[in-house]
């Protein structure tokens, strides 16, 4: 009887089994039997086989579930074969493996027999084959269902992700416009001197933050953003143009360096604009009252280095390594989504540059904005 065999040998399959998955699976996968695994399989396989001796055979459709297919039905191989798709997934294996698991102990018990000399009957190698369909088949389904549920979660998150970062800048304009408003409304300054420049330029500014959301579905389909080749030091005057104002509200000094007018940047403007933006406005944010924010870009060989340089009183140990991921907010304060410094990173590198940071124990942190040098084109 097939049963029998498959009792005094289910250590040895079992052993030749999980042989074969280490054989075939990449690094880290783990090489101990999973919690539904051929194990169980070969126990409810071993069960049908009896049942079918019995004087009530169909009772086994219950362990194995029904020939042919078609509409599921509850068994015992179905529910244990689905819960076994679904841990191979969240151990790494592919869909390809989840097939090969159940064909290794078909092989298994065809060459133990075979050198056991073994005679498996016609019958029994069907109801091997039905349990082994129905228990692939369940397996398959499963995996393939909490894989789609792992990625439309997935996709879900980074579509939050997007919109945070796009309220995050919306806010951020508005911000700068309200201020700007407020001021004028004092009656200390016009419409047209610098402050309302800097409320139409927050203005602009949101417009600039509808088109590149705009854009990124165009990047999205394929089609780039444009670069143009910008004067970095006209960059440097409509950023401190902004920040000066921002910097007063905070009761906080904004020190800006002479920047060389010759010197060039071939960048996406409104990204590097949000991003150099963003970083002076965490150094508002976090630095001591009536402190002294400096803003610095220079040439170093090939580079052009931009530094925003606050008075937060350095960083924890370790906090670097996480306060570019979003939604990680490492401050006292926790306004806002936590989202400033992953959207900073994000536009640098989108203009083929690198965004990190220094501590300075006891005084603040320097964060470094790291571009290709150019040079502003000559007139001639």
């Amino acid at each position: 009887m097939m049963h029998q065999f498959l009792t005094d040998n289910r250590a040895e399959l079992i052993a030749r089994c999980r042989s074969k998955v280490a054989q075939r699976s990449a690094s880290g996968t783990p090489g101990d039997e999973l919690d539904f695994g051929v194990s169980v399989f070969l126990d409810q396989l071993i069960k049908t086989l009896q049942v079918e001796q019995t004087s009530e055979p169909m009772r086994s459709r219950k362990v194995s579930g029904p020939t042919g297919g078609g509409k599921p039905e509850l068994s015992e191989i179905g529910e244990s074969a689905a819960l076994h798709g679904k841990e191979l997934l969240q151990h790494g294996f592919t869909l390809d493996e989840v097939v090969h698991d159940y064909g290794d102990l078909c092989q298994a018990i065809s060459d133990l027999a075979f050198e056991r000399g073994e005679t498996i009957g016609i019958d029994e190698f069907r109801t091997l084959n039905r349990c082994l369909d129905n228990a692939i088949a369940n397996a398959v389904t499963e995996f393939g269902y909490q894989h789609d549920v792992a990625l439309a979660e997935r996709q879900a998150m980074e579509l939050n992700e997007r919109l945070g970062f796009f309220a995050h800048e919306l806010r951020n304009q508005l911000c700068t416009a309200t201020l700007a408003l407020s001021i004028i409304k004092q009656g200390k300054v016009g419409l047209s001197g610098a402050t309302g420049g800097v409320l139409d330029r927050a203005l602009v500014g949101l417009g600039n933050l509808i088109d590149r959301s705009l854009a990124e579905v165009r990047m999205t389909a394929g089609i780039p953003v444009q670069n143009r080749l910008y004067s970095l030091a006209d960059f440097i005057a409509e950023i401190k143009l902004s920040a000066t104002l921002e910097a007063d509200v905070k009761g906080c000094v904004l020190k800006v360096s002479e920047v060389d007018p010759l010197l060039a940047i071939d960048v996406d403007r409104d990204l590097l604009l949000s991003a150099t933006g963003n970083l002076l406005q965490n150094a508002f944010k976090f630095s001591r009252p009536r402190s002294e924010i400096a803003l610095n870009a220079y040439a170093v060989a090939d580079r052009i280095l931009i530094d925003v340089e606050d008075r937060c009183g350095g960083l924890a140990a370790g906090a670097a390594d996480t306060m570019f991921l979003p939604f990680v907010q490492e401050g006292e304060d926790r306004s806002g989504l936590g989202l400033g410094l992953s959207i900073s990173r994000r536009s640098v590198e989108a203009n083929h540059g690198l965004l990190s940071v220094r501590s300075i124990p006891g005084s603040g942190c320097v964060f470094t904005i790291d571009l290709p040098r150019h040079l502003v084109a000559d007139p001639d």
